[in-house]
């Protein structure tokens, strides 16, 4: 059966989210998105309702920055849908060429994003894309990041969010847009 409703896609998705206690430490209930990557219908439902989203709020959308791994997953095919290019937000070192970075802190240190210098242009219409929005920390630092390159930031957007780790209050001003909270 055909997944027709924006209701039916969404409920789709959760489905297809699929929870480990205990991983990667004890405490931590993980939400993998491996199941939704293995459905290409399920995979199908979180690009259109992205890509529906993305129309509707940002229609002069530019280019999608993907962070570092999972925004690598769905960020490609969104950008596709829409037209538009894509670029890769990763963690230091990981990148060629001349690149920009920002440092943040983590709950257990510190870490550092960065882009190809030419990765995003100034004054560029962005949007950022992740599988989870837990504390905010990468979104923000990647915000910040763009920022730095000039470029502006219409929105966040992330299959997943966990609400109570208030990570899009981290994020401050920016809009965030995620299908499924916990």
């Amino acid at each position: 059966m055909a997944v027709r409703t924006k209701k039916e896609k969404l409920e789709l998705i959760a489905q297809r989210i699929r929870p480990f206690q205990d991983f990667p430490s004890k405490g931590i209930l993980f939400r993998d998105i491996c199941p939704i990557l293995k459905d290409p219908e399920a995979l199908t439902a979180v690009t259109d309702l992205f890509e529906e989203h993305v129309r509707q709020t940002y229609p002069a959308v530019e280019l999608v920055v993907g962070l570092d791994a999972r925004g690598f997953l769905f960020g490609p095919l969104l950008a596709q849908r829409l037209g538009v290019g894509f670029a890769l937000v990763r963690k230091k070192g990981k990148l060629p060429g001349p690149t920009s970075s920002v440092a943040y802190s983590l709950e257990y240190g510190k870490a550092e994003v960065e882009i190809q210098e030419d990765g995003v242009l100034p004054g560029q219409k962005v949007v950022l894309i992740d599988d989870l929005l837990a504390t905010g920390g990468t979104l923000y630092a990647t915000c910040e990041l763009m920022k730095r390159q000039k470029a502006d930031v219409l929105g966040c957007l992330v299959v997943i969010e966990l609400l109570d780790l208030k990570g899009a209050e981290r994020i401050g001003s920016t809009p965030t847009f995620s299908l499924v909270q916990y």
